[in-house]
């Protein structure tokens, strides 16, 4: 994580791209188009070479282009060029030039469009895979682009980073940061931050130097009006966290941790940091 997205100059929404798509992100999709379909056109042996589309040549691509060309771009077909490197370009300009929103859409439909043997499966995959790492708010599910992340999960874990607790943003930024660490995210550790985050917090409301969030949360309810059900759920959560088969349980040697689940507990923790100093400063 760089800098700017550690110290909150680079809003969540960004670092988790959910309206947006930068650079890394949009040339990774394009590069997956390129291996699995743009490449396997083949080049003409005869005398003027070149590389043509039409039924007879590089079939497979023509029949993309043509539902490209008649369903996605509503342009006429005798537009359509003859070309393939002519309309490559022409191709590589509207993913680039566009929306990100429009580079989804163009990506959805060369997926759902492209007629070749088992090509989905893999590059389903693949795409999966890139988006993951990119941290995109978005995922590749039952052949459709899909939104994992929404809205107001990101408008949560950004209320949280700003708490005027010290310790409780450092313990959320650092959570944030290890989820969304490009090269080696680590899940299981960023839920021990954010857990750290919580207890942080409620250490700071009850006025004690520390102490597990287990038996934090016991006296918190002497300073707010904590619901008994939230209570108990909050404590069966944390219990996840440190029990035998926990996060924090130091003889762990499996990690079954994944993306989910590190992004379930950073939104429900970040939940949990703006309800408890909600109900403070309006106390």
């Amino acid at each position: 994580m760089s800098f700017s997205e550690r110290y909150g100059y680079k809003p969540v929404r960004e670092i988790i791209q959910i309206e947006s798509m930068d650079e890394a992100l949009r040339n990774g999709l394009w590069n997956i188009l390129k291996l699995y379909c743009w490449d396997h056109a083949r080049h003409s042996t005869g005398m003027y070479g070149g590389c043509y589309i039409s039924k007879s040549s590089n079939e497979k691509l023509y029949c993309l282009c043509t539902k490209l060309w008649h369903n996605y771009f509503k342009q006429p077909l005798d537009l359509l060029d003859s070309d393939w490197n002519e309309v490559l370009s022409q191709l590589r300009k509207h993913f680039f030039d566009g929306e990100w929103y429009e580079a989804y859409d163009f990506l959805e439909f060369v997926a759902q469009n492209y007629n070749d043997y088992q090509f989905q499966n893999t590059f389903f995959k693949d795409c999966n895979k890139l988006l993951k790492k990119e941290m995109s708010a978005y995922h590749f599910v039952g052949g459709v682009i899909a939104r994992i992340t929404e809205k107001e999960e990101i408008y949560t874990i950004e209320q949280a980073l700003k708490s005027k607790a010290g310790p409780v943003k450092t313990h959320i930024y650092r959570s944030l940061e290890l989820l969304s660490d490009r090269n080696s995210p680590d899940y299981r550790n960023s839920i021990k931050e954010a857990i750290s985050a919580v207890e942080s917090l409620v250490a700071q409301v009850l006025d004690v130097d520390g102490g597990t969030l287990g038996q934090l949360i016991k006296k918190l309810e002497t300073k707010i009006e904590l619901h008994p059900a939230l209570k108990s759920a909050f404590s069966n959560l944390y219990g996840y966290t440190s029990d035998e088969g926990g996060i924090r349980h130091a003889l762990m040697e499996k990690n079954n941790n994944d993306f989910y689940d590190a992004k379930f507990m950073l939104v429900v923790c970040s939940a949990f940091i703006n309800y408890v100093e909600g109900k403070t400063e309006h106390k």
